[in-house]
């Protein structure tokens, strides 16, 4: 059966009051906070979401993550996928509320609890979010994260430098290196082929170094 994708960008068309919203966002932003205070996102975060809610991000060019339904993202989204996470913090900068179409924007960062020799934590540099529809009930309907993956790749690479990855982590790095797909993991579009990525890079290479 195909993976139910991300929600699509068509405005939403249910409407809220903007009191509801701004309430449904602080019991948010205070779960979230009960979370990194505990290292346990599904305790808190799971029943914020609607019985067929559906949680998604992307993961470069070839993978998407989808979590379909609130089990799925209870058991892999703020499950299984925020193992190997527990002390990392992840502050919210902003928040947009827009009541006509019922959708929150809120615009947050993602800090590890790993100090650099300068006493600064090695962190997800950029900024990072999450997309939601709301649902009614304070609870979500769907949400979208967006980040650096660049910048997230340079971070573990960071880490594993300095000795500080769970060994959770380096199994699920060890397993993506495999190419093994885990969990809520799905494929963008069919592998390219060998020639159609030596043909790609080949080509790449001859912009740089001729320009042409």
């Amino acid at each position: 059966m195909p993976a139910r994708r991300a929600p699509s960008i068509a405005p939403p068309n249910q409407s809220y009051p903007r009191a509801e919203l701004e309430a449904m966002v602080e019991k948010w932003l205070e779960a979230n906070i009960a979370s990194e205070r505990e290292g346990d996102w599904s305790k808190h975060l799971s029943e914020m979401y609607t019985e067929d809610a559906i949680y998604s991000w992307n993961i470069g060019p070839e993978q998407e993550f989808v979590a379909n339904g609130r089990k799925e993202i209870h058991d892999v989204a703020i499950g299984y996928q925020m193992k190997g996470f527990e002390g990392w913090e992840y502050p919210y900068h902003d928040i947009i509320i827009d009541e006509k179409r019922g959708t929150v924007i809120g615009f947050w960062r993602q800090v590890s609890p790993v100090k650099r020799k300068d006493g600064s934590f090695i962190a997800i540099e950029g900024i990072g979010g999450s997309w939601f529809e709301y649902g009614g009930n304070y609870q979500w309907k769907w949400q979208r994260d967006f980040f650096d993956m660049g910048n997230a790749k340079d971070t573990f690479f960071q880490l594993a430098g300095a000795g500080a990855l769970s060994p959770i982590v380096k199994e699920k790095i060890h397993r993506m290196a495999k190419g093994e797909m885990l969990p809520g993991h799905r494929k963008l579009h069919p592998d390219l082929t060998l020639w159609e990525k030596t043909r790609n890079a080949f080509a790449i290479v001859k912009i740089a170094i001729a320009g042409k």
